[in-house]
């Protein structure tokens, strides 16, 4: 399973070999490169308009779920490694902790500046490119 909980799949809910349901998506474990575990996965943000997953946010740090931090990847960043039963990033924890992050309560971090520098982090193209 693509989680570590104890949620019961519905009937409407579908995994495919190339598609995944967002409740699926949600909770999914992160690693690095070497396989060692970073974050998960909080929350997909999609692109109203044209549909496509823009973001990922990575929940990190913390304990228990407190004082965790979120940080939004492009989706493009993350490969789903079936092995591991999650994504896998060529993001080290140092490259994270440096890395664009917004509080929870926040919403004014999702502007098109802030956007820009996520993906420029990442060094990958925005997906509105």
């Amino acid at each position: 399973m693509a989680y570590d909980d104890n949620r019961v799949a519905t009937a409407d809910v579908k995994e495919t070999h190339d598609l995944i349901a967002s409740d699926k998506v949600e909770g999914t474990k992160v690693y690095d490169l070497n396989g060692d575990h970073i974050g998960s996965i909080e929350r997909i943000l999609v692109e109203k308009r044209g549909g496509q997953v823009s973001y990922a946010v990575l929940s990190f740090g913390g304990f228990l779920g407190i004082g965790h931090d979120h940080y939004p990847l492009p989706w493009s960043k993350l490969d789903y490694d079936p092995e591991l039963g999650g994504y896998r990033v060529d993001i080290s924890k140092d490259q994270l902790e440096g890395a664009p992050r917004y509080e929870k309560e926040d919403e004014s971090f999702w502007n098109a500046e802030n956007g820009q520098r996520v993906y420029d982090y990442y060094g990958v193209p925005p997906y509105w490119i």
